[in-house]
């Protein structure tokens, strides 16, 4: 399994912060930095299990090349460098859950729900969420609805639930091939089926796989899977139809399926705030929303001349940042300071080294 750069928190519980982000992407993450150097603290909200969003999912070893002063840096190193610099702020990532409610307090903050019952209050929120809520595409099988929660799963949220089970893994991508190294050790029997030879996923994870089936101990199928047999949510195999083989069936008690993700807006479409062909209308001096105490940064953002860059949405990280100190800090007045010329900052941000 890849290296986990932040932890999350366990969910359901109820929490209180400053500024709530939903999105852990790379605008997300650095409007993490910008609040933290006005003393602003942060809970973030993401559907996916990491941070990154799709420079991190979709992109991890693609080039990204207009980050300021950096040549080139690939999805996945851009986020491992944006989690080491907001370290210092100590923000809180409730990861692998989505915000589904929005609901304003006697007091004037703001309190999300997630699917997983986990409540956060704060006065600020900022949605970050990229082009929306990333969902698991489904695969195109008929009759999956039918097991869907019950024994086939699009993600892995409590790794225990598929000890010794029968795990037939489908999918080609990191994700895929994470799980099936992750869940080897633990589940009964592990196989891999993907439609074609060639794996999307990291060379170090396909290898480890290879190593896995080489040994006996993981299964591997080139074909794709037509139907699924079994009953009352449960199901008991695969069909599959392979170019060489033919007809055939795998037994299973649990199919995971990794086909990848579409976005979607989601909930936050019924959160009120003026959209824009499902984007997000904000000002452009602070990125503020139609709704006092909720802003917006990044794709989903919208404005005249908007452009869907990274470095565009730092900018309005910085610029948000400074909107929402006057909500979390009624009383007080904002004298920002540049990194450079704060010695207090360089140390926060240093570590005090």
């Amino acid at each position: 399994m890849a290296e986990k750069l932040v932890e999350s928190a366990p969910p359901g519980g109820a929490h209180e912060t400053d500024v709530i982000i939903i999105g852990a992407g790379p605008c997300g993450l650095f409007a993490v930095f910008e609040l933290g150097l006005l003393g602003i603290k942060t809970h973030l909200i993401d559907i996916l299990d990491k941070p990154g969003g799709q420079a991190a999912e979709l992109y991890p070893e693609k080039p990204i090349l207009d980050i300021p002063a950096i040549k080139s840096i690939t999805g996945e190193q851009l986020t491992r460098q944006l989690v080491q610099q907001i370290e210092p702020f100590g923000a809180q990532f409730h990861l692998h859950e989505m915000a589904v409610s929005l609901q304003q307090t006697e007091t004037g903050c703001w309190r999300i729900e997630t699917d997983l019952g986990t409540t956060i209050t704060a006065p600020v929120i900022c949605v970050a969420a990229g082009g929306g809520s990333f969902q698991p595409k489904k695969p195109p099988i008929p009759g999956v609805d039918d097991f869907e929660g019950q024994s086939v799963f699009y993600a892995v949220r409590q790794r225990e639930m598929f000890r010794d089970k029968t795990i037939l893994i489908a999918g080609g991508g990191d994700s895929a091939l994470d799980w099936t190294l992750n869940l080897e050790p633990i589940a009964k029997k592990v196989t891999l089926i993907h439609r074609r030879p060639d794996f999307r996923a990291a060379p170090d994870s396909v290898e480890k796989m290879q190593s896995l089936v080489d040994a006996g101990k993981v299964d591997l199928h080139i074909a794709q899977i037509k139907g699924l047999k079994g009953e009352n949510g449960q199901i008991e195999a695969a069909l599959i139809e392979s170019k060489e083989d033919g007809d055939y069936e795998i037994p299973c008690d649990t199919m995971l399926a990794f086909y990848g993700l579409t976005m979607k807006l989601g909930p936050i479409a019924e959160f009120g705030l003026n959209l824009n062909e499902n984007r997000i209308a904000v000002d452009t001096e602070k990125f503020e929303t139609s709704v006092p105490g909720i802003f917006c940064i990044g794709d989903m953002a919208y404005y005249p001349g908007k452009l869907k860059l990274i470095l565009s949405g730092f900018h309005e990280a910085a610029l948000m940042s400074h909107g929402a100190f006057h909500y979390v800090f009624p009383d007080k007045k904002l004298k920002f300071q540049h990194t450079t010329s704060a010695k207090n900052l360089q140390e926060q941000v240093s570590g005090g080294v």
